[in-house]
């Protein structure tokens, strides 16, 4: 029998919680996509209320975390796996996401397996 490994992200989102699963293979499989993801926030990206000129890696999985909280308004699977898989591969360890519902993407707080603030 074989088991495929498999990622979990938490994502918090004011009262309700989700459990976003991404297996191995998509995560080999998107390393294209996030790259490209990359790509296009190294000239700067919008985040909240303010202009970010170079996003940290931080800063760039809040942005994908807004995208993922976009997904969950609109069900689109693909994209939450896709924005799950981003942030997953960019923060080692993290285990938890908590986003900022308000639209203040500088909000959005990242959690390690510990519960710590990453």
């Amino acid at each position: 029998m074989s088991s495929t490994n498999s990622l979990t992200l938490s994502v918090l989102v004011a009262e309700e919680q989700r459990l976003l699963s991404v297996d191995q293979t998509m995560l080999d499989d998107a390393y294209p996509l996030l790259e490209k993801m990359d790509q296009d926030m190294d000239n700067g990206w919008q985040l909240g209320r303010s202009f970010v000129q170079s996003p940290s890696t931080m800063e760039r999985c809040q942005v994908a975390a807004n995208r993922l909280l976009t997904a969950l308004h609109t069900q689109n699977q693909a994209s939450m796996t896709l924005m799950a898989a981003y942030i997953l591969m960019r923060l080692p360890g993290v285990k938890t996401v908590n986003i900022n519902s308000e639209g203040e993407a500088n909000e959005t707080m990242f959690y390690d397996h510990n519960d710590a603030l990453m």
